[in-house]
Order: C-alpha cells, then sequence, then structure tokens
C-alpha cells in the first residue's frame, strides 16, 4: 500500500473512532438507569456505535497494526466495559429492556471485533464466537430476528477460524467445542424463528453428527442443546394445524432426547428429559406411532408416579396423554381401568378434574369399564374426608345416567345400590338440591320404562330411589317411590308384590291410600278398598279427583260396595253453600247412591241392616239439600230429584214394612223423610197441592208414627217397660200427626172421596194417643181425648172400643176415665148403631158393673136405663143371626134380680119395682124364665102392696 494511501486510511479509522469515542461519552451517562426518559436515544447511539465499530472493523489493514493498534485497543476495553455493563443490567419483562441491552450487547461485540488482533489466539476466537452467540441470543429474545442472523452471520469467519486453529496440546479442545456447539444453536434457534426450517435443520445435524465434538461437550451445554431441540420440537408440534407434520416435531425431539440422554444423575436433566419424553410421547401420538408412545409414557409414568410432584398439571396430562394411546390402540378394559386409576389416584379432587374424567367417560362404549371407574372414583372420593358432597352429587348423577344404557338391567340396578350404600355407609350426607338432582333423573328413566310397558324395570328404577341416601332429605319422596314402583307391580298383575310395596309408605298421605285401593280392588278386597277410601279422604294432602278417578275405576269393577262407599266420600266432600251448582251435583249423587244401595238390598247375601241404614243416612242427607235448595229458590233446578227422592223414600219405607225386619225406627224415619221432601215440593209448587200429595203427605206422616208407636209396643213386649222421655216424646209426636192431618182433611181433603180413608187414620192415632196416654197415666189428657172423640161420628165407635179396650185392662185407669169411656162407646152405638150386639152387652155388662159398685142413687139410675136399653137390643134381635149373647142375658136376668133386692131391702121400693120389672122383661128371653117370671112378678106385686 503507498504511503498516501496509508495515510488516508488512518485518517478514516481516526475519523471513525473519534465519532464512536464522541457517543460514547454522550450514551455512558445513561447507562447507570435503564429507566431514564432518554433511553431510547441511547439505545439509538449504541446501534450507531455497533455500526460505526463494525465499519472501523472493515476498514481497517490487514498489515501494519502498530498504525491502528492504540485505536483498537481503546476500542477493546470500551468493548469490554459496554459488555460488562450488559450483564449487570437485569432482563426485565418489559419489551423495550430488552431492546436496550440488546443494543448495549451489540455494541459492545462490534467494539470488541473492532479491536481484536489481525490473527487472535484460539481463547480470542473461542471468546469472541461465546459472546455472538450471546449476542444473538439477546436480539432473538428481543424480537430482532434478521439483525441476530447478521450477527450470527458475521461471527461465522471466527468459527472458521477455530476450525482450522492449531491446538497442539488440546487444551482448548473442550472450550472451542462447547462454544462452537453453542454458536450452531444459536444459528439454528435464529434461523428456527425467521422460519426457514432448513437452515435450523442443517444446523442441528451440525452439533450431532460429530460426535467427537458432542463427546467434549460439558453438561450444561448438553442441556442447553436439548432444550433447544426441545423447544423447536414443542413449537413444531403445536403447528401441526398450520402444515407442520407431527413427524418434523418427532425429529427434533428424538435429538433433544439423544442430548439430555448422554448425562445421567443430574436432576435438571432427569426434569429436562421428563419434559422431552412428555412432548416426544404427544408427538408419537399425534403421528398416531402409538407403539412408541406407549413405550415413551411406560417409562415415564413410574418415574413420575415416584417422584414427589407427582400430582402436577404436568404429570397429570402425560396420565391422560397414555390413556388416549391406550384408547387408540384398543387396549383390554383391564389395561385401561389401570392408567384411569393412575389418573385417579393422582389427581385432585376438584370440580374441573371430575369433569374432564366424566366427560373422557362418554366417549367410550364398554359399560364395565365406566362402571369400574366410577366406582373407583368414589372409592377414592370417599377417602378423602375434604372432598365436598357436590363431587359425590356429580359422580352419582354421572352413574345414574350411565347405568341407563346398560342392557343388563339387574347389573344396572346393582351397581347404583352399591354406589348408594357406599356413600351411606361413609356417613356422607347429600344436600337437598343433590338429592332431588339424582331423584328426577331415577324417575326420569323409570318414567321411560313405564310409557314403553317396561313394568318391572320401571319399578326396579323407582325403587333405587328409595334408597336411604335420599330419604334424610327428603323423606316424602321416598313414599313417592314406593307409589310408582307400587303402581307398575299393578301393571304387571303382581298385585300381591305391589300391596307389599306400597305399605312400606306412611299413611298419611293421600295418594298412599289411592295406590292401596287400586291394589286392594284387584285383588278383589271390597273391604280393604272400602277402608283405603275412608283413609284417603281424611288424608291432609286429599284431593277430590281421586275420589272421581276412584268412581270410575269403582264402577268399571263391579264392585258396588265399593262404589256405594266412593260416591258416599265424593258427596262429603261437597260443600253445600250458596253454590247452587253444587246442589245439583250432590243432587245427582244422592240419587246414584240411593239406586246402588237398593239394588244391593235385592241380593240375598246382603248385609241388610248396614244397607238399611245407609240408606237412610242417604236421605237424611237429601232432606238437608231439599231444606238447602228451598233456601237458596233453587228448588226449580233440582224439582225432579227432589220429588223422585220423596217418592222413592215413601215406596222405600212401604216395602220396607213388608221386608225389613227389625227396622221399625228406619221405617218411620223414612217415611218422615218422605213426608218433609214431599212439603218441600208442595211449599216450591207453583200450583195447589191435588189431594194425591195430600193422601200420601197424610199416609206418611201417619205410617212414621205408627212405626214409632209399634217400636215402642216391641221394646215394652220384651222389657216390660219403656223410657219415659220417648214415650213422652211419641205421645208430643202422635199430636203434632194428628193435626197435620186434620189440617189435610179440613182443608185440602174435606170434599175428597179419600177422605174418610184419612178420617181412619184419625181415628187411629187417637187410639195411639190414648194408649200412651195411659202409659204416662196423662188421665186428663185422656178424658180430653174421650171427650173430642164424641163428635167424631160414626168411625169413632172403633175408636171408643179400642179405647175401652185399653182401659179396661189398664188397672191404674181410674174408673171415672173407664166409666167416661165406656158412656161414650154405648152412646155411641145406639145412636150410630155400629157396634155389634155381642160387642154391646160387653160394655154394657162392664158399665153397669162400675155404675152399681158406686152404690148411688144417680148411678143405680144410670144403670137401669142401660139394661133397660139392652132390653130394646134383645128384643130387635131375638130372631137375628147375632142374637143377644145367652151369658150376658143371665147376667142382666140376675143383676136386676140382684139390685131390686138390695134397693127392696133398702126401702127403696121406686128403685125396686123398676128393677124387679127389666127382670120380669129378661125373663122371658132365657131358659126357665116364665118360672122365674112369676117368682119376680110376687115379689114385684109384694112391693107394690106394701108401697101403697
Amino acid at each position: 500500500m503507498s504511503p498516501t494511501r496509508k495515510k488516508k486510511s488512518a485518517d478514516t479509522l481516526q475519523d471513525v473512532y473519534a465519532v464512536i469515542m464522541e457517543r460514547l461519552s454522550k450514551v455512558k451517562p445513561l447507562l447507570d438507569d435503564c429507566r431514564h426518559p432518554n433511553w431510547s436515544t441511547a439505545t439509538q447511539d449504541l446501534m450507531k456505535i455497533a455500526s460505526l465499530a463494525e465499519s472501523f472493523a472493515e476498514q481497517r489493514p490487514k498489515s501494519s497494526r502498530t498504525a491502528w493498534s492504540h485505536l483498537a485497543d481503546s476500542l477493546d476495553q470500551e468493548g469490554v466495559s459496554l459488555w460488562n455493563i450488559s450483564g449487570l443490567m437485569r432482563k426485565g419483562p418489559e419489551e423495550d429492556g430488552l431492546r436496550h441491552i440488546a443494543a448495549l450487547r451489540l455494541a459492545a461485540l462490534r467494539l470488541l471485533e473492532a479491536g481484536l488482533e489481525t490473527k487472535p489466539g484460539t481463547e480470542t476466537l473461542v471468546h469472541i464466537l461465546q459472546l455472538a452467540s450471546k449476542t444473538g441470543i439477546t436480539l432473538l429474545d428481543a424480537g430482532n430476528n434478521s439483525l441476530a442472523a447478521t450477527v450470527l452471520t458475521s461471527a461465522a469467519k471466527f468459527e472458521e477460524q477455530l476450525k482450522n486453529a492449531s491446538d497442539s496440546d488440546d487444551s482448548h479442545r473442550q472450550a472451542i467445542a462447547s462454544a462452537t456447539a453453542v454458536y450452531y444453536s444459536t444459528r439454528m434457534e435464529a434461523a428456527w424463528k425467521e422460519g426457514n426450517l432448513t437452515v435450523a435443520d442443517y444446523m442441528a445435524r451440525k452439533i450431532t453428527d460429530d460426535n467427537q465434538r458432542l463427546g467434549l461437550l460439558p453438561p450444561h451445554v448438553r442441556d442447553l442443546l436439548a432444550s433447544k431441540f426441545h423447544q423447536i420440537g414443542r413449537s413444531l408440534l403445536k403447528e401441526t394445524n398450520d402444515g407442520c407434520k407431527p413427524a418434523d416435531a418427532v425429529q427434533w425431539l428424538q435429538r433433544a432426547f439423544s442430548m439430555a440422554d448422554q448425562e445421567e444423575g443430574t436432576a435438571g436433566l432427569t426434569g429436562l428429559k421428563i419434559s422431552i419424553l412428555r412432548t416426544m410421547g404427544r408427538a408419537y401420538f399425534l403421528s398416531e406411532s402409538y407403539d412408541l408412545a406407549e413405550g415413551v409414557l411406560d417409562e415415564l409414568v413410574p418415574t413420575i408416579d415416584a417422584s414427589q410432584d407427582h400430582a402436577s398439571s404436568e404429570y397429570q396430562e402425560l396420565r391422560w396423554l397414555r390413556l388416549a394411546v391406550l384408547k387408540r390402540r384398543k387396549a383390554s378394559d383391564h389395561t385401561l381401568l389401570g392408567a384411569y386409576k393412575s389418573i385417579i389416584d393422582h389427581m385432585e379432587f376438584t370440580e374441573p378434574n371430575i369433569t374432564d374424567i366424566l366427560q373422557d367417560l362418554r366417549t367410550l362404549n364398554q359399560h364395565t369399564l365406566v362402571t369400574d371407574v366410577h366406582r373407583h372414583c368414589f372409592d377414592r372420593a370417599l377417602r378423602r374426608h375434604t372432598t365436598e358432597p357436590d363431587h359425590i352429587h356429580r359422580l352419582i348423577l354421572s352413574l345414574i345416567i350411565h347405568t341407563s344404557k346398560d342392557d343388563e338391567h339387574a347389573r344396572a340396578m346393582k351397581s347404583l345400590d352399591d354406589i348408594f350404600t357406599s356413600v351411606c355407609d361413609a356417613d356422607l350426607e347429600l344436600p337437598s338440591i343433590a338429592a332431588t338432582a339424582c331423584l328426577t333423573l331415577i324417575w326420569q328413566y323409570g318414567g321411560r320404562h313405564y310409557k314403553s310397558k317396561k313394568w318391572s324395570e320401571a319399578a326396579d328404577w323407582y325403587m333405587a330411589g328409595s334408597h336411604k341416601l335420599f330419604t334424610t332429605n327428603s323423606p316424602s319422596t321416598c313414599a313417592k317411590c314406593f307409589r310408582k314402583a307400587a303402581l307398575c307391580h299393578i301393571e304387571r298383575r303382581e298385585y300381591a308384590l305391589a300391596s307389599t310395596v306400597i305399605r312400606r309408605c306412611p299413611t298419611n298421605e293421600a295418594s298412599t291410600h289411592y295406590v292401596i285401593f287400586l291394589t286392594a280392588i284387584h285383588q278383589g278386597l271390597q273391604d280393604e278398598a272400602i277402608r283405603a277410601i275412608s283413609d284417603m279422604v281424611k288424608a291432609p294432602d286429599f284431593d277430590r279427583k281421586m275420589l272421581l278417578l276412584a268412581t270410575q275405576i269403582s264402577h268399571q269393577s263391579d264392585m258396588k260396595p265399593v262404589l256405594l262407599a266412593v260416591l258416599e266420600s265424593l258427596l262429603k266432600t261437597l260443600k253445600i253453600g250458596s253454590n247452587q251448582e253444587v246442589v245439583v251435583e250432590a243432587m245427582t249423587l244422592i240419587r246414584c247412591i240411593v239406586k246402588l244401595v237398593l239394588s244391593l238390598l235385592v241380593d240375598p247375601a246382603a248385609n241388610r241392616p248396614v244397607l238399611i241404614d245407609t240408606v237412610v243416612n242417604q236421605f237424611r242427607t237429601a232432606r238437608i239439600l231439599a231444606e238447602a235448595a228451598s233456601e237458596q229458590k233453587a228448588v226449580p233446578l233440582v224439582f225432579k230429584d227432589i220429588v223422585w227422592l220423596w217418592k222413592t223414600a215413601y215406596n222405600c219405607a212401604v216395602q220396607g214394612c213388608t221386608e225389613w225386619e227389625n227396622a221399625g225406627d228406619q221405617i218411620s224415619e223414612l217415611f218422615d223423610i218422605a213426608r218433609e221432601i214431599l212439603e218441600i215440593c208442595c211449599h216450591a209448587s207453583p200450583v195447589d197441592v191435588d189431594a194425591d200429595l195430600s193422601i200420601h203427605l197424610a199416609t206418611a206422616t201417619f205410617a212414621a208414627v205408627s212405626g214409632r208407636v209399634f217400636s215402642v209396643r216391641e221394646i215394652m213386649a220384651a222389657t216390660g217397660m219403656a223410657d219415659k222421655e220417648r214415650l213422652e216424646a211419641l205421645f208430643t209426636e202422635i199430636k203434632v200427626a194428628k193435626g197435620k192431618i186434620q189440617e189435610l182433611c179440613s182443608k185440602v181433603l174435606k170434599d175428597s172421596q179419600d177422605n174418610e180413608h184419612v178420617q181412619y187414620f184419625f181415628h187411629a192415632l187417637r187410639v195411639f194417643e190414648t194408649e200412651f196416654a195411659a202409659q204416662l197415666q196423662d188421665w186428663d189428657s185422656l178424658s180430653q181425648i174421650i171427650t173430642e172423640i164424641s163428635d167424631s161420628g160414626p168411625l169413632a165407635v172403633g175408636t171408643y172400643e179400642a179405647i175401652a179396650d185399653i182401659l179396661w185392662l189398664d188397672q191404674a185407669c181410674p174408673v171415672n176415665v173407664l166409666y167416661q169411656c165406656l158412656e161414650a162407646i154405648l152412646r155411641a152405638s145406639l145412636t150410630h148403631g155400629s157396634l155389634s150386639v155381642e160387642k154391646f152387652a160387653r160394655w154394657i155388662r162392664a158399665i153397669c158393673t162400675i155404675c152399681l159398685a158406686k152404690d148411688r142413687a144417680t148411678d143405680r139410675l144410670k144403670a137401669i136405663g142401660y139394661i133397660e136399653q139392652a132390653l130394646n137390643v134383645i128384643e130387635e134381635h131375638n130372631d137375628s143371626d147375632a142374637p143377644y149373647p145367652m151369658d150376658e142375658r143371665q147376667w142382666l136376668l140376675a143383676t136386676a134380680y140382684n139390685t131390686g133386692t138390695e134397693c127392696l131391702h133398702a126401702s127403696i121400693f121406686d128403685e125396686a119395682k123398676r128393677w124387679f120389672e127389666a127382670s120380669t122383661v129378661i125373663c122371658r128371653f132365657v131358659p126357665g124364665g116364665q118360672a122365674r117370671a112369676e117368682r119376680v112378678f110376687d115379689l114385684s106385686a109384694i112391693f107394690s102392696f106394701m108401697l101403697y
């Protein structure tokens, strides 16, 4: 080089140096604080310094270093200073901080390159190559990939010099190998980040193909290289959706594992190997190399299970990956179960982890395997005292869903029962919401089987819901399950089994009694069905719709007693108020019930006393309904029903008179009810009451009283006495009935042809009245009755006779009352000629006996008057078919003669004469009467003589 050119070159280097030093003087004060606001300017200056230093290195002459050596030494010192400063600066997460450090290191590297000797030594080359690698890494981290590639490319000359450097004593072999390998790895990383996989792969081969160099690398370098290979392989694995193939990643991961596997014993390397194998297993899996993937994972799993951090998320990923590989290889259920157990045994029981297990199980078709996994998960969950009930709840729900898909029903039910029992044995209580959710699923699957007419399966599902696991927080649901199961058994016609199941329910629910009713109906148990209806109505949750269903079922089963009980209960549920529609419905029910009872009464084997009481009770209710309809002005709405009711009650009572035994009171009450309902009809009728209805009113009134009279008579005949209060009540009732019949006769039946017929009722009631007045010894009332009868016309004669019979037999009857009655009889009979001669003779004897017993002149005169009337009767009927009885004639003769004799002795000659004259007349009508008449005549003549 000419002197002139040398001088020019030296001048240029001097100028560049001056500019570098000037900029360094500005930058250095800012390097102490990386947060200085002018740091961005300093970064630009550092980049400019690096560019100037690079220009200095390119322009310096290759010979005669003395001309610029002092400049080079100065730049080298500045480079060392900047590099040291970069080492002291912390690499924060901020992107600007990385750029600052990268710029600082780049400037330091270029200054060091500018200060290098023309032929640097081996150590210098190793050092500068290492710095170039570090600078490239820093630039890559700062995101300046192109500049990093430029730095690393320019450093290739140092790598080449190292390759050609002589090392006679081999003291620098390891350093050269390490620096070269790190340099290649840095270039590899730079090419990868630029997307140039070809160059990256080339650099990787340069590292791995030189076994001699690899043997010289220290552990930390191998660790670094393995990490970089792993990083690239893992990145390629993530980019498989962008056109990369899993096989590409496998190649890088194999390099990483090969590099890491060359060193054993360090904890860090072991961790790195595990990480590499984890990624490699996933890569094999994605590349469908399942055998290789399984081999890798089989090697890993024992290691990670033995580690202290065996439950980490990364290790769990490996276990999941192993499971996925086994499933792809279609491994046996036993092997898959082992994989699942490994996952479950090392996982925390959290919501996400349980979700992962359950979602994965849904992808399997192996029913037994899924069940076994569920059970193992249950076992592990129950062993952990910190497990929340929600986790158990989720597992139970999942198992319920799973077992619902089992083709083997018995196995499914056993699985459920085992799990439920294990939860109970662990003293774990499900919250009410969780229990409700489980029961909802159970009922849903039971309902599906029920709709499919799989009654047995449906019953088993419902019975599963009755497990004690669910009864703690939801006891009512247990009864619901039993009822549903019982209904399934009913559908299968297993009525005995249904009955057994339903009896496990509490007895305070109407629904339970309804199911009991169904089982009893199907078994033909009428009494039990009736009892179930009664209990159902009493239950607090009773719904009237149940009775409507029971009505239909009872009707279809043709069990009339049960239908009767249902209808009666249905009637009781009606609230008779101001609602006319309720009255109409109740009337319809009453008619149905009455018809049903009457049809049951026809059966020879029927329980007549009970049915009679039932029909009477129903007519009582009918009377109440009729009264309610009358109060509500609703009679027109139910007029036909009311008419039907009174007629039916009347006819039923009439029929009962001949067919019902020992039911006098019920018959009487039916007549009363018929009368009362008929009266309501009459009051509501817009027209006047006709004679026929009045006859029925009178007949019903009379029949009711008569029935009660007969009942009292039967009691008195059986016991010899009767309750005084009952006698008084009946006495009052007779008076009331007599008044009602009298009112009908005077108003409606006055001119009717049936008036005389009704009069017989009236007179019979007088006899009843007399009878019970005598029983009560109410003689004043009895005297009034006799006086009342005196003006009652020819029909009263029979009444008098009956009354006389009553009084004659009653020893407690006062004589005056008896006399009054007998006198009225004789007066009526003489007036109307209604008595027979025989009866007349009997009552003549009776009244004469009473009169003569009083032994008073007035009474004797009455007696002789009656005897004279008897003489007229004797004469009138002497030649008739019914003459005066001979014994009575004899009695009259003896009484007249003896009384005359007594009067004669008492010097009552007028009376004696009259008695003797009567006896003389009687003698004509008795055998041997002529001789007797002569003696009487002689005695009468003596009386006449003495009188005069």
